[in-house]
């Protein structure tokens, strides 16, 4: 049996991690990015602006790296919670209803956010919280078993999403890797009577699947009572070989990297990249104690689901509004340019949702689904 670390120590770098994501993605509700866009930056500083937006379609840029992380840290979540329960006397079983229901609350969510965006009833199933209720299930549902099982069983969610593209051929969805063509657009016909405009499939839920299972299998490894080097060298390792495996089926032409559509490729490179910055956090924060500042996040982390929801509606929907009345006018008034009164407005809508966080961490408010 492994042995683990006490419940009372907690994995500062996970919280900070979970933070810095749920941050990036606030920034992106507030659109900062696109206000940063509007500047038009020449050289490295307009390309290190353009890695904050999807790529189109073949191809990896940073942003495509965020959704991997917030299903890995998921996951990551998930087993600690599991193993604690574990030891509270709770079984697999009799937390099972407990992540059914809350996958059951994810779904809803998910699927009730796309009806806001839309400003009407919509049935779509494209969100990250509708994608997470099924990976978490799916985790959970081989969380007991061993490493070496839980990694076959990722490759072959990867395999057979391969083997859906590249063999089920529907005519006008018969071009696996060109978007609007490939059998997840059929699929989401099938599902939901209609295609994405972008590209963005619902069957993304199986591959990135593996992402949370690799999330699980962190967890894991950095909650047991093994030496910190060496869940340092087989964090290394792991995401090492899952770079290099994504980006050789890129290179050969075997299987393009598209986030899009979660391409085999893509999910390995993504999860190789997402290892490596969690190493990197672990060995700074939980080793090395550099965290002084780990606070700013943590208050974030702690609250990921709430916040999430938050800026997708009400951030969205009234607070990004209000703030730029008051935030542009000042600026014009002191004759700042659109896209620095663009700027100044996002940040500080920034500010004021990670000011809540910061409230609902010192009053001890956290909102578990």
């Amino acid at each position: 049996m492994t042995t683990t670390m006490p419940v009372t120590t907690r994995l500062v770098s996970l919280d900070v991690m979970r933070g810095l994501i749920m941050l990036l993605l606030a920034a992106e509700s507030c659109l900062l990015y696109e206000s940063l866009q509007q500047l038009q930056l020449p050289g490295i500083a307009g390309a290190i602006v353009q890695q904050f937006f999807h790529h189109p379609w073949h191809g990896l840029r940073f942003w495509d790296l965020v959704q991997p992380a917030f299903m890995t840290m998921a996951g990551a979540a998930l087993y600690i919670a599991y193993y604690y329960k574990l030891q509270k006397g709770i079984s697999w079983q009799q937390n099972f209803k407990h992540i059914a229901i809350r996958c059951l609350k994810l779904f809803l969510f998910g699927t009730a956010l796309h009806c806001i965006y839309a400003g009407r009833l919509v049935w779509e199933l494209w969100n990250v919280l509708t994608q997470l209720a099924f990976t978490t299930l799916l985790a959970y549902w081989i969380i007991r078993r061993a490493a070496a099982f839980q990694i076959i069983f990722s490759i072959v969610l990867l395999l057979l999403t391969e083997a859906a593209y590249r063999l089920v051929l529907i005519p006008g969805f018969n071009q696996p890797f060109v978007t609007g063509h490939n059998f997840g657009n059929w699929m989401d016909t099938v599902l939901m009577g209609k295609t994405n405009s972008d590209g963005w499939v619902a069957i993304n839920c199986i591959p990135t699947a593996a992402h949370t299972i690799w999330g699980v299998l962190a967890g894991k490894l950095l909650i047991s009572a093994g030496s910190t080097s060496k869940k340092i060298k087989v964090l290394l390792a792991a995401g090492t070989v899952a770079l290099c495996a994504g980006y050789l089926l890129n290179e050969l032409g075997i299987t393009p990297i598209i986030k899009r559509i979660s391409t085999s490729s893509f999910v390995l490179v993504s999860g190789g990249w997402v290892l490596l910055i969690l190493t990197f956090l672990y060995w700074l924060i939980d080793i090395k104690k550099w965290n002084r500042y780990a606070w700013i996040f943590t208050v974030v982390g702690m609250n990921a689901i709430f916040i999430y929801l938050f800026f997708e509606t009400v951030g969205v929907q009234w607070l990004n509004a209000t703030v730029a009345v008051f935030v542009k006018g000042a600026a014009n008034m002191v004759n700042l340019t659109m896209p620095s009164g663009n700027i100044l407005s996002a940040l500080t809508t920034l500010t004021i949702e990670w000011a809540l966080c910061y409230f609902l961490y010192k009053k001890k408010l956290f909102f578990k689904l």
